[in-house]
């Protein structure tokens, strides 16, 4: 088994212009339907009608994967905005419940102060 076992750590996943791509993708099922639409005779004849219909449920479904990737990547941009402002709020590592904020953002004591 000691061949099959990987010798070096995996690559990061590549994040291009996964928008962009899926747009792009989208508008070319739709050109592809589009172009073939007036041979629809042509295509009923010889029993091929179904390319006209993938190419109608590529571009229906390049709608589904617009919506979903733009989520994705506010997503991912919101997460990285608040791992940002995570790293740049000084924090005391001796008491970090120390303040809080109430609903405006002011700070204010999180705990009232004990008296002995």
């Amino acid at each position: 088994m000691e061949k099959w076992t990987p010798k070096h750590e995996a690559p990061e996943p590549l994040e291009g212009p996964v928008v962009a791509t899926i747009v792009g993708g989208t508008i070319v099922w739709f050109v592809l339907f589009l172009v073939q639409l007036p041979f629809y005779g042509w295509f009923d004849e010889h029993g091929r009608t179904w390319w006209l219909w993938t190419c109608l449920a590529g571009g229906g479904l390049g709608f589904i994967g617009i919506w979903y990737v733009r989520r994705r990547d506010a997503a991912i941009k919101r997460a990285r905005a608040a791992e940002t402002t995570d790293a740049a709020e000084p924090t005391d590592p001796a008491d970090p419940a120390d303040t809080a904020t109430d609903a405006t953002g002011a700070a204010r004591p999180a705990k009232p102060a004990e008296t002995a």
